[in-house]
């Protein structure tokens, strides 16, 4: 799995993921991008990703698509609609990109898919480079997994820790 995180100004969000969708084709990849400020670290989206292709292994996907599996696991949820909180929104914004290769193995080019989803979308002005998994919403990520205080005070756990633990609940929750 490969990250791209950075800035967009995204005017129009069908045309942003239909790019996307096109850098995966070409690289075998599933690509899906996210609302920067709902991710709380790598390992919230290496989570996703591995329960995403388990179920897809098991054939117990919700989505005919990889990209949106991964989103649903990324949300803890089931429902595609809800889930798309986490992806992005018209507008400017911090935003990370999951490149993640074909679970069959046959295409292994994260990497070069990667360099395109920067080459395309920075050619487009799209996307500029910087840091976003730290900088996460603490109270928009709070709100959005439902974790209130007295979850986030009788653990040692933190936040991070939680929503990983809602991720991997959606398996139980079926």
């Amino acid at each position: 799995m490969e990250l791209v995180e950075g800035r967009a100004t995204i005017e129009d969000v069908d045309r942003f993921v239909a790019r996307l969708g096109v850098i995966g084709d070409d690289h075998g990849c599933a690509i899906q991008a996210f609302d920067a400020r709902y991710i709380v670290s790598r390992g919230h989206l290496e989570r996703a990703l591995e329960l995403a292709d388990r179920a897809r292994a098991r054939d117990e996907a919700v989505a005919r698509e990889r990209a949106v599996e991964i989103l649903l696991y990324a949300a803890g949820r089931r429902q595609i609609e809800r889930s798309l909180e986490l992806g992005v929104d018209a507008g400017e914004g911090s935003v990370v990109v999951v490149v993640a290769a074909d679970e069959d193995g046959e295409t292994n080019d994260e990497r070069a898919a990667a360099a395109a989803v920067v080459e395309r979308l920075d050619t487009a002005r799209v996307l500029s480079e910087t840091d976003t998994l730290d900088e996460f919403d603490e109270a928009r990520v709070r709100d959005f997994f439902g974790i209130g205080d007295a979850e986030l005070a009788a653990t040692h756990a933190g936040l991070d820790a939680l929503v990983g633990e809602r991720v991997a609940l959606l398996d139980v929750e079926k």
